[in-house]
């Protein structure tokens, strides 16, 4: 009987609940830290108009350059001192890229409303998420694939509801794509 087993990449390595929680805990604390640059991109986008000065074509060549290049510069300095910084600036980018839209948005008359309503929503479910990972001790790497073909099944029920065009039947899906 052969009892030596080898294991190969991460397979055999256990990790205590302290080491989950304090993996969690030091990515949420970056994700809250990273939405700073983010707003502070989206502010100087407004205040200098540097986004909506671009052409579309110029603006989509520039977005996804920065995007990319991030990207792969993210990809090259994740082990080191430099994958935070690099990061910030990967979402000080993105909020600069993403201030034409909300320049637009604020110029609608109820537009200061819909944009708090927005980080109102995605504070809350970023805080309700945080707490759940913090409170809840079990494996969820199960609901994976359950989550996933609900996601297909959205994707297929809004392209139909593109062509079907219900109203009870796109508030049906927004419900949905906010609870998976």
């Amino acid at each position: 009987m052969n009892d030596n087993t080898q294991v190969y990449g991460n397979a055999g390595t256990l990790s205590t609940p302290t080491q989950r929680n304090q993996v969690l805990r030091n990515t949420y604390w970056l994700l809250a830290l990273s939405m700073l640059p983010t707003v502070l991109g989206a502010w100087v986008g407004i205040e200098t108009g540097i986004a909506r000065a671009m052409s579309p074509g110029i603006g989509m060549i520039v977005f996804l350059g920065g995007a990319f290049g991030f990207m792969f510069a993210i990809e090259k300095t994740k082990n080191s001192a430099a994958g935070v910084p690099v990061l910030l600036a990967f979402t000080f980018f993105m909020g600069l890229m993403l201030s034409r839209l909300v320049g637009t948005v604020l110029g609608m008359a109820n537009g200061a409303g819909l944009v708090m309503t927005a980080f109102a929503g995605t504070g809350a479910i970023f805080f309700g998420m945080a707490s759940l990972s913090s409170i809840i001790k079990r494996d969820l790497s199960s609901m994976g694939k359950w989550l996933f073909i609900g996601v297909i099944m959205l994707l297929v029920a809004g392209i139909a509801n593109f062509f079907i065009q219900s109203s009870a039947l796109m508030i049906t899906l927004s419900v949905l794509a906010i609870g998976i």
